[in-house]
């Protein structure tokens, strides 16, 4: 793929000018006219861990009041593998009571976002997370994200090793701009801006986002498959020897566009451990000099890969790292959500807890937010966040287990085990109100239609059945619903695109199977393949393998025929 330097994106240009991601950010702030910034430090300051937002409920209300929008930002804290302290979990609560909306959002990539914040208190906020030994930088943009792995409470030893690694490649990936800390952090500016580099993106950066997440089998709870580059480890003898290296990955596509789709990575091999930084970095110099950057809609890495082949990748990958990967090593997974309720690890107890679509709150009948804050000020171990929007409270002594349960137990905090399997493996997007890209509900829609499918799947005896479901506002991704066995992708508010056939431990895509349709169809249609499905399984077949195997949908295992219908025309 080359790129045409007369016919690049307009964000090239943008961010080449940008001198290091300054822009003119820091003047913008000071404006005391609006509380908005310019489109061009809006598109600068996702490198710094922040979108601009506004309340999509009240927009229309304030353009009859002829006022601007109703301004806010999302702040994205980047915590590889998703593991804070105690203390940094009570920063993001202070930060979401005193700036925000009073809540904590535990993404889909291990991250916290708070939402609501004003311009006029973003600078404090920065600062506040800074001093928690949090960062924002890098948790959007053109950049690699947030490293994911496995929060494994009952391997400890092993998790300890990923995230370990998870924290090196973040760091190494990290961009070496000086302009967040002069931004955000008051520190002394570079005087020509021109004397800096970054050693591994350059002026332009990446063609757009780069995602990495580093699976433990037998849990594929990071979806690896979905990621830019996924590394599942090797391990034998309890200890991690290694990595295959998965690559091209990516979930995002544009409805009625049918040159861009969901992708499931490939494995290129296996690398020993200690080559594992130097693999995440020359696979993203790849992505940096080969990567569209005239059509940012095809732009990600999973494109680079399927315009100039597989073998291609693996032959230039062997060039710059100046030896090839070794043949991939033999794994096995068997699930992809996570083991609620308490677990014994070596020598420590882990909790993991239910949060639906990862929204931390206070209600009037739970208050999950104050119960949380109060184990805070007394837990010793760590909280986990995890690639399912849940919470690990991990590390847990038998002292504070006690005291942790009877907090748990004062609350009514659920674990997640009451359940149906199918709330269970869920996960929405934030789609409305603040999401600028949601066509249609899913966070707040999702837990009510889950409400209805559960009476359906009661009556056919199927409520404990393990089904996972993901529903997103825009067919972005960022829920990961093209590897869900059921998942919806908004198109119009209240209309979604409906897919089935995902696999149980996310290897395989899902297809669409009704297009553009409303509750009473989606819960009609619902109905009838699960009475299907209760009376025709095969023993312990997950649902994403019945409704292949009975040919409601194909199964689709290239991204490239992601559009293809059961007939096998585009």
């Amino acid at each position: 793929m080359v790129n045409d330097p007369n016919k690049l994106d307009p964000a090239e240009k943008l961010k080449e000018e940008s001198r290091y991601l300054r822009g003119t950010i820091q003047e913008g702030l000071q404006d005391p006219i609006t509380a908005s910034i310019s489109d061009d430090d809006t598109k600068l300051l996702k490198f710094h861990g922040s979108y601009q937002q506004d309340d999509r409920d009240i927009r229309d209300e304030r353009r009859k009041q002829k006022l601007e929008p109703a301004y806010q930002f999302m702040l994205r804290v980047a915590i590889p593998g998703g593991v804070a302290t105690s203390n940094q979990w009570l920063a993001i609560d202070d930060l979401a009571q005193k700036y925000g909306d009073q809540t904590i959002k535990l993404t889909t990539r291990q991250a916290f976002q708070l939402h609501g914040i004003l311009k006029w208190n973003l600078k404090d906020t920065m600062k506040t997370i800074n001093e928690a030994l949090m960062t924002t930088i890098a948790a959007c943009g053109d950049v690699n994200r947030n490293v994911m792995c496995n929060p494994n409470p009952y391997q400890s030893d092993i998790h300890q090793e990923i995230q370990d690694w998870a924290q090196k490649i973040s760091d190494h990936l990290s961009p070496k701009t000086g302009a967040y800390h002069e931004i955000w952090l008051d520190q002394e500016k570079v005087i020509d801006s021109k004397e800096e580099v970054e050693p591994i993106y350059g002026k332009t950066y990446l063609p757009r986002k780069f995602k990495i997440g580093i699976a433990a089998p037998p849990s594929n709870d990071v979806d690896v498959f979905s990621q830019d580059l996924g590394f599942i480890a090797i391990i034998e003898d309890n200890q991690v020897k290694g990595f295959n290296v998965v690559v091209g990955g990516g979930m995002g596509s544009t409805h009625g566009n049918t040159n861009t789709y969901p992708q499931l990575g490939k494995i290129a091999g296996y690398c020993d451990k200690e080559d594992v930084i130097d693999v995440a970095e020359k696979i993203v110099t790849i992505q940096r000099d080969y990567g569209n950057r005239s059509d940012r809609k095809n732009a990600r890495f999973k494109y680079t890969i399927d315009h100039h082949g597989f073998d291609w990748f693996k032959q230039e990958l062997a060039d710059r790292l100046g030896w090839k990967l070794e043949e991939a090593k033999d794994y096995h997974f068997d699930h992809n959500g996570d083991r609620y309720g308490w677990v014994k690890g070596k020598n420590r107890w882990h909790l993991t807890l239910f949060v639906e679509n990862g929204r931390v709150k206070d209600a009037d009948d739970y208050k999950l937010m104050t119960a949380l804050s109060e184990i805070a000020h007394i837990h010793t171990g760590e909280f986990r966040l995890t690639p399912n929007q849940n919470l690990l409270i991990a590390n847990v002594t038998a002292q504070k287990k006690k005291k942790i349960s009877e907090i748990i137990e004062m609350y009514g905090i659920t674990e997640g085990k009451q359940y149906s399997g199918l709330r269970r493996n869920s996960i929405a997007c934030v789609a409305f109100p603040t999401c600028g890209l949601a066509m249609a509900e899913s966070e707040r829609y999702l837990p009510s239609l889950i409400d209805k499918m559960e009476g359906l799947l009661a009556a056919e005896g199927l409520q404990d059945e393990e089904i996972v479901i993901r529903m997103s506002g825009c067919p972005n991704g960022c829920s990961r619903p093209a590897l869900a066995e059921i998942a919806f992708i908004g198109k119009a508010p209240g209309k979604y695109n409906f897919y089935l056939g995902g696999s149980f431990i996310g290897d395989r895509l899902n297809q669409l199977y009704r297009e553009n349709i409303g509750e009473e169809e989606i819960l009609a249609t619902l109905k009838e393949i699960f009475n299907d499905y209760a009376n025709n399984r095969l023993d312990k077949e997950h649902f994403g393998d019945f409704v292949v195997r009975k040919g409601y949908v194909d199964e689709v295992y290239d991204g490239q025929n992601f559009h293809r219908d059961t007939k096998g025309v585009l």
